[in-house]
């Protein structure tokens, strides 16, 4: 059995716990690297994928869909059938470069085992895809690392207009509903109104905002913030930025510097670095990803608008060429529609589903 068939057994089955479901299915799961690494939930447990069906509706119905397709359209694998995949891959944002990849290493495979049904071709699609997303999975983490008696800080980065200010926010409702005592940061002190967006938000949230004065140095905003951190003992300090990518240097001092007072107000404490990105923005997100990539250590992606883009396979791109995990996915405008990353559901939702 191979991905395919687990993810449809998984998210479909009603008579039987996702617990003995997914017991069942990996014990017969060809591929041992999946095996090891698809999720073990608790017993009994339940494994919600509507959002992930919903936010990702439009994506599904240009790449499951064109899947599905390639199926009706060929009788037998040949070399239309490939260039068909080609095409279907790089619409759906997967990128030219990982499409090219996929496409010979699916070539090899049906040619070594001799494969030419459509549907096997596919389902072996859905496996490679996930392999090569699981790649230094040690780095694969999903939420908001914390140490007990510790603050830990999320910087957060991105051009303006990605949807920074309400991920944000976001972020901040996931943690606070966790039981955590959150403080924002408005350390991106030059754009106009971006302390009051923030005021709004955190007022909304029920978190405090820390903010200076217009157009201070946000080196000192952050250092100012971290003190107080120390004394009113915050569990999450949820650090905005600037979103000015037209001069790297000044973005990379201004980051560099921030960083600097972070490592030294709070040395041993956990620092997160997430990149927002939107995903309608397609291959830009990539480039996007790439300049941050260039002047900060990112630790996550926060990919945001999945439900407003027909092309989910950005996701699988910014993996592929940068080997950065998405640690949060944006499937919808309420407030807890920003989802930790969850890679079988998205594959499912954006391969199989509904």
């Amino acid at each position: 059995m191979g991905l395919f068939k687990y993810l449809k057994e998984k998210f479909s089955r009603k008579d039987k716990t996702q617990t003995e479901v997914v017991e069942e299915v990996t014990t017969s799961l060809n591929d041992d690297k999946i095996a090891k690494n698809i999720a073990k939930p608790q017993q009994n447990s339940k494994e919600n994928i509507d959002k992930y069906e919903e936010g990702l509706s439009k994506s599904r119905k240009t790449f499951a869909d064109k899947l599905s397709n390639l199926s009706k359209k060929y009788k037998k694998v040949n070399k239309d059938y490939f260039d068909d995949l080609e095409e279907t891959l790089i619409e759906a944002d997967i990128g030219v470069e990982f499409t090219l990849k996929i496409i010979q290493d699916l070539f090899e495979y049906a040619k070594q085992h001799k494969i030419d049904e459509i549907d096997e071709l596919n389902e072996q699609l859905i496996d490679m895809l996930f392999a090569n997303y699981m790649k230094d999975e040690e780095k694969l983490l999903k939420e908001i690392r914390f140490e007990e008696g510790k603050t830990t800080v999320a910087l957060i980065v991105g051009v303006n207009g990605v949807g920074k200010t309400t991920s944000i926010a976001k972020l901040a409702y996931r943690y606070k509903n966790l039981g955590k005592k959150i403080a924002i940061v408005a350390a991106d002190t030059f754009r106009a109104g971006a302390k009051e967006q923030l005021k709004v938000w955190a007022d909304r949230v029920g978190v405090d905002l820390i903010s200076g004065k217009d157009n201070q140095d946000p080196a000192s905003v952050v250092f100012e913030a971290l003190r107080k951190s120390k004394s009113e003992n915050y569990d999450l300090i949820i650090i905005d930025t600037a979103g000015r990518l037209q001069n790297k240097i000044n973005l990379m001092n201004e980051l560099a510097k921030i960083n600097r007072v972070i490592d030294k107000e709070l040395s041993s404490s956990i620092k997160e670095t997430f990149l927002i990105i939107d995903a309608t923005t397609g291959q830009n997100g990539v480039k996007q990803a790439r300049s941050f990539f260039d002047v900060t250590s990112l630790s996550g992606i926060i990919i945001t608008k999945m439900d407003g883009t027909s092309k989910g396979g950005i996701i699988l791109a910014i993996r592929n060429e940068l080997n950065i995990p998405v640690r949060f996915i944006g499937l919808g405008e309420k407030m807890d529609d920003l989802q930790p990353f969850d890679l079988e559901k998205y594959l499912y939702s954006l391969c199989i589903g509904k």
